[in-house]
């Protein structure tokens, strides 16, 4: 028997249910794509080879809305084994630690661990703490700690400090490989972005062969505003929420974008990457506000590009790193999974009431789609 066509839509969103890692939705499942590169496997960070994502997520009583994800470049000892790293700055508003001696040395040594605002001191306790655990770390003195965060305020009473250390260990000890939670999870329990509530998102892409084959994933915590664009369909305009609308609405917030790749390029191109992931957020209609903190951390898990923590005498590091002339693939690809990554932040959140009664309600999915399929985009 066929099926009427006016609940298509519905069985769509029920097989998205059945066949997504978590039951969540996302923006390819109704019918939107990002660019030319295909995604990888699971069109997640965790596509490179190696990269575990963990989250803790603290919801309680009414005005707890907030929590910590945690990115692991390998599966190994990542202060014991490095991996070349790089921060890029699209708008300083924030706090991101550690990253002075990332820009010096062009490695990092611990997981990344975003957070909340008023609990970067947290995350950085956390991380030291769970550096110390490993017994080949007991001669360690000096642990740089890589902690970003977003202001979830609005929906979580920050100024509580509700994260403490041993929440930041939760998610490194319990981050995996494969599906990743996307939404109202971990440090993007509390979120909002372009007015919609927002979260984590992440995407990937891999190349084809003659471009290298190699994968780029991206992961992110949103919380910023501008005027919202999905695959350049005008969804803020077309909805009549944007930034400076009426004096109520603002642009101001934060994204954190982390992107892995297993091309093997040191810190020089790294920094070159995590620039091209401005550019996505910025096709998704993101402005890099005033008062918004965009940051970009981009890291290489290529094995032979590893740092060891004991030179054993080596005064030397031999090392293959692909040519300039060859980094614009990953360039692009860059650029598509941040933009659909974002994107997935948002398909996946949902609306969430919290602190002092504030609501923020979700992107909404069937308006979004009722206008596509008018407007022929």
């Amino acid at each position: 028997m066929a099926v009427p066509s006016k609940l298509l839509p519905v069985l769509a969103f029920a097989l998205c249910i059945i066949f997504s890692g978590y039951g969540q939705q996302r923006a390819r499942d109704y019918g939107f794509s990002f660019g030319v590169l295909a995604p990888g496997d699971g069109n997640a960070i965790t596509d490179v080879a190696g990269v575990k994502v963990g989250h803790q997520t603290l919801l309680r009583g009414d005005s707890v809305r907030t929590g910590v994800t945690a990115i692991l470049p390998h599966g190994g000892n990542v202060f014991q084994e490095k991996v070349p790293g790089a921060v890029y700055v699209g708008n300083g508003f924030g706090k991101l630690a550690g990253t002075t001696q990332v820009e010096e040395l062009g490695n990092i040594e611990t997981p990344i661990v975003l957070t909340n605002t008023l609990n970067v001191a947290s995350g950085i306790e956390g991380v030291i703490d769970y550096t110390f655990l490993n017994p080949e770390n007991d001669n360690v003195r000096s642990v740089n700690a890589l902690v970003g965060e977003t202001n979830d305020g609005y929906l979580n009473d920050i100024r509580g400090r509700h994260v403490q250390p041993s929440d930041v260990v939760a998610a490194i000890q319990s981050a995996q490989s494969g599906a990743v939670e996307e939404g109202n999870v971990g440090a993007g329990t509390g979120t909002v972005c372009f007015g919609f509530k927002g979260g984590i998102g992440t995407a990937s892409r891999k190349l084809p062969a003659e471009m290298g084959g190699y994968t780029v994933g991206v992961l992110v915590q949103t919380n910023f505003g501008g005027v919202l664009q999905i695959d350049g369909f005008p969804v803020g305009k077309e909805l009549g929420q944007y930034a400076f609308k009426n004096q109520l609405e603002s642009a101001d917030g934060s994204c954190m974008i982390v992107v892995a790749t297993d091309a093997p390029i040191h810190a020089r191109n790294l920094k070159r990457v995590a620039k091209r992931a401005m550019m996505g957020l910025a096709k998704t209609g993101g402005i890099a506000s005033n008062g918004s903190g965009d940051y970009v951390v981009a890291f290489s898990t290529a094995k032979d590009l590893r740092i060891p923590y004991d030179s054993h005498g080596a005064e030397r590091l031999t090392m293959e790193v692909v040519n300039n002339d060859y980094m614009s693939g990953l360039f692009l690809a860059t650029i598509e999974a941040t933009e659909e990554a974002i994107i997935n932040s948002l398909f996946a959140a949902e609306t969430m009431k919290g602190y002092q009664g504030h609501e923020v309600k979700a992107l909404p999915i069937e308006r979004v789609l009722e206008i596509k399929r008018h407007k022929g985009f």
